[in-house]
């Protein structure tokens, strides 16, 4: 018995109609607290439930279970171990469905999940921001927390594409927070490129993060969240956002190896749905079209508008400019997606409970299903 299987548990048990406290595992703890002694695992959450709540009917801020190690509960990360919690709900607003729910964004370090990360921050969430780049989410957790007053973020190292870095990662999160309410699977890369000379390893680069990474990362996350609901007997709603693409919709000219394993992002969505359901976890993807002010698209250097004017997959283009107004006047609405526009498919997600499975356009018009 570790930190893994009992803090989820304890968030679980913590539930209160919208989420569960905060939960940090320490091997050492001088504060006073209750001892929980777990005879048998099959009684832990009977005994956990007994111990959990004080005389008043509130939550106890610590509790320590010998041979494992303490458990610190709490509202926010400032606050964990400090005074009872009252678990008492309210109504929220649709931008606030978020709101102290701890939410994991792979690739939040820059670019669109950057955006993603602190549309969320702003909405009330604890957000950890998931990266290979650990220096720039370092530096944007510190700088969300200094702007806030507050510690409401924090910073993970993870390669997507790595079973053994996605476990340490789950395993820092449970450690650190308790679980997760919301995991959304953002990283990605694309590499443009027509079939007859796009290289092997350059497909298996994005495929590997793309598909693959998605795959990991909920395969990992799952059982986390299935033990929250299992600790709330069964009413703990959660989510899986893959962060998909227009791309996942129709098909892309020269860009196979991104559509091919966009499309197949939404069958693994499908098919996590049907199985996961059963947990009150909700898997769904959302479909944004271009992003075209983020580095995927405008980095100088190997930016989307970039190769595309390099491999010709744009006839008669002869500048970056020439690039970006081809594919601007593809959308109805003349414009790129933005991160604000992705933001709200995120909190419509999380609020509606009666919808998983789904592959949710934010295009601008330029897909549309029937």
């Amino acid at each position: 018995m570790d930190y893994m299987n009992v803090s989820p548990v304890i968030r679980g048990l913590t539930f209160n109609g919208e989420k569960g406290l905060l939960v940090q595992f320490r091997e050492n703890y001088d504060g006073d607290c209750p001892v929980v002694e777990i005879s048998d695992e099959a009684e832990m959450l009977e005994q956990l439930k007994t111990a959990l709540i004080d005389s008043e009917g509130r939550v106890r801020p610590a509790l320590n279970i010998p041979g494992t190690g303490y458990f610190l509960l709490g509202t926010s990360p400032d606050s964990l171990g400090t005074v009872p919690v009252d678990r008492s709900s309210s109504e929220l607003q649709r931008d606030k469905v978020v709101a102290g729910k701890i939410a994991v964004v792979t690739g939040g370090a820059q670019g669109f999940g950057e955006t993603l990360v602190r549309g969320l921050f702003a909405a009330g969430a604890v957000v950890v921001i998931a990266d290979m780049n650990q220096e720039g989410a370092e530096s944007l957790a510190a700088s969300l927390n200094a702007e806030a007053g507050e510690t409401r973020t924090i910073a993970c190292a993870v390669n997507v594409a790595d079973e053994d870095s996605v476990q340490v990662m789950m395993s820092e999160i449970v450690r650190t927070l308790g679980g997760i309410d919301i995991f959304i699977s953002n990283a990605g890369v694309l590499k443009a490129g027509g079939v007859r000379e796009f290289d092997l390893k350059d497909f298996r680069f994005v495929t590997d993060v793309n598909y693959i990474g998605y795959f990991l990362c909920v395969k990992h996350a799952s059982p986390v969240m299935a033990d929250q609901n299992s600790a709330a007997e069964g009413s703990y709603f959660t989510d899986i956002i893959q962060i998909n693409s227009k791309s996942g919709l129709e098909g892309s000219n020269r860009n196979g190896a991104y559509a091919g394993g966009k499309f197949g992002g939404i069958g693994l969505t499908q098919s996590f749905a049907l199985e996961l359901v059963t947990d009150k976890i909700k898997v769904n993807s959302i479909c944004p079209g271009n992003f075209f002010d983020g580095p995927l698209w405008s980095d100088p250097d190997r930016g989307l508008f970039v190769q595309y004017l390099k491999t010709g997959k744009v006839p008669g283009a002869k500048t970056i400019a020439d690039v970006r107004n081809f594919y601007e006047e593809k959308v109805p609405m003349g414009r790129g997606c933005e991160g604000d526009d992705v933001l709200k498919a995120v909190f419509y997600l999380v609020e509606q409970k009666y919808e998983t499975g789904q592959a949710v356009p934010v295009t601008g018009g330029q897909v549309m299903l029937n």
